[in-house]
């Protein structure tokens, strides 16, 4: 015969119960800070030269990289400015003035928690021709 408990004593806890509750805590907590850093901007800017790298990387997670080359003084070395595009319709855009001197317009996101959603901080809007 098992012993029986106490009608005043505290029952044992289910600690399966509790193990999926903080799973689900961090989870929840997780998809909030990962959805704040890519809808809140650090910073925000515009940057003129030239495309001289794009294209689509990525195992799972499927992104444009690219490197626009900033040049300053002609005959100088560019800068070089590592940026990622999430949407295709902009990724289109830059294929479509490869060559050209271009602006990009883009927003810095400071925190983001994986490579997944890009390899830089520097994600690109918009883009447009400067002649």
């Amino acid at each position: 015969m098992a012993p029986t408990l106490p009608a005043g004593a505290p029952r044992a806890k289910n600690w399966s119960l509790w193990l999926v509750g903080f799973l689900v805590v961090a989870c929840a907590l997780f998809a909030g800070y990962t959805w704040l850093v890519l809808n809140w901007s650090y910073s925000s800017g515009e940057r003129a030269g030239y495309v001289q790298k794009f294209s689509q990387k990525g195992w799972l997670c499927k992104t444009w990289e690219g490197e626009l080359a900033i040049v300053a003084i002609p005959g100088s070395l560019p800068e070089i400015f590592a940026f990622t595009v999430r949407d295709d319709k902009v990724a289109a855009e830059i294929n479509a003035v490869m060559g050209k001197r271009v602006a990009i317009g883009y927003e810095q996101h400071v925190g983001v928690p994986s490579t997944c959603f890009g390899e830089t901080g520097y994600y690109v809007s918009k883009v447009q021709s400067v002649e």
